[in-house]
């Protein structure tokens, strides 16, 4: 009887918390991956490549550094606000710059993601507080309990959000002109959208730490099949991330059992296959599309 409620209190406390804090990460780093390659226009702009998860790090030391004593609710206030911030000085710079290739954007992400985690590295080395940041460096679901990870179910009311105003984030991704046009308040639509997304990645980052490449793969993976229109893809987006989150979850915990690999690792691995293949579909793609172009102004010339 003893060992029937102890497995119980551990179901509620340790196994069920788990579960859904990998339901919660999937669905929301799926979905912010999925807005903000649809506001930026590039299949290759994601919380990964847009310097928002680095950003959200930043907010996590600087709260750790100025509040050493601070509460989970803080850190991600803190995760919050230098997430948005990261993530508008990222699309404001590239929107900034005259010609866009499909792989620049990313690229330029990288960069930002470089620079803030140097900052970061830095600040916690000459501070010593290395080791209190290693555990939002890496993503790992070990250390979900009940009472410390309930800060990711915001990620639940934020998807309803952007599901409910995807039509308006469809209108921004066709360019400021176009959304003028139809009425639509481009800055106010791109900020919110951004904001959205932001919120979503700190508040996975500020319990799970990094999760890389789920918001570059899956929303990448389903508009394949399902188009670019967010309202029609954004749930399949959200239960096929949740899927992926928790299988690659089952991999690292049985590929050296009793121990326990990180997820960041093997999403990572897995994660930089699959890119690496879908840039050189979306490259091949890109390349057949002027050419068919090219050969049509060609033909029609004759």
């Amino acid at each position: 009887m003893t060992g029937d409620i102890y497995q119980i209190e551990l179901f509620f406390i340790s196994r069920l918390p788990r579960l859904l804090a990998i339901l919660c990460t999937g669905f929301g780093m799926s979905v912010a991956g999925l807005i903000m390659q649809q506001l930026c226009m590039n299949k290759f702009v994601s919380p990964t490549t847009g310097a928002t998860i680095s950003s959200a790090q930043f907010g996590i030391l600087i709260a750790l550094l100025f509040m050493p004593a601070s509460t989970i609710w803080t850190r991600a206030i803190f995760a919050f606000v230098f997430s948005i911030l990261g993530t508008i000085i990222f699309v404001s710079f590239v929107q900034k710059i005259q010609f866009k290739d499909v792989v620049m954007v990313p690229l330029v992400g990288i960069m930002f993601n470089n620079i803030i985690g140097g900052v970061t590295n830095y600040i916690a080395y000459k501070y010593e507080m290395t080791q209190a940041l290693s555990s939002w460096l890496v993503g790992h679901f070990s250390s979900v309990i009940r009472g410390r990870y309930e800060i990711v179910y915001m990620v639940l009311p934020l998807i309803i959000i952007a599901f409910i105003f995807s039509n308006h984030f469809n209108i921004v991704g066709m360019g400021k002109d176009f959304s003028k046009n139809l009425g639509v308040n481009y800055n106010l639509v791109l900020f919110c959208g951004l904001a959205i997304s932001a919120m979503i990645t700190g508040s996975i980052v500020v319990v799970v730490g990094s999760i890389s490449y789920i918001g570059l793969i899956v929303p990448n993976i389903v508009t394949m099949f399902k188009g670019d229109k967010i309202r029609g893809t954004l749930i399949d987006t959200a239960l096929f991330g949740a899927l992926f989150v928790l299988i690659c979850d089952i991999i690292g915990r049985v590929i050296i059992l009793p121990y326990e690999l990180p997820i960041e690792l093997i999403i990572g691995v897995l994660g930089s296959i699959l890119f690496i293949i879908m840039l050189f579909y979306r490259l091949n793609n890109g390349r057949k599309a002027i050419a068919l172009k090219i050969g049509g102004k060609c033909s029609c010339s004759q």
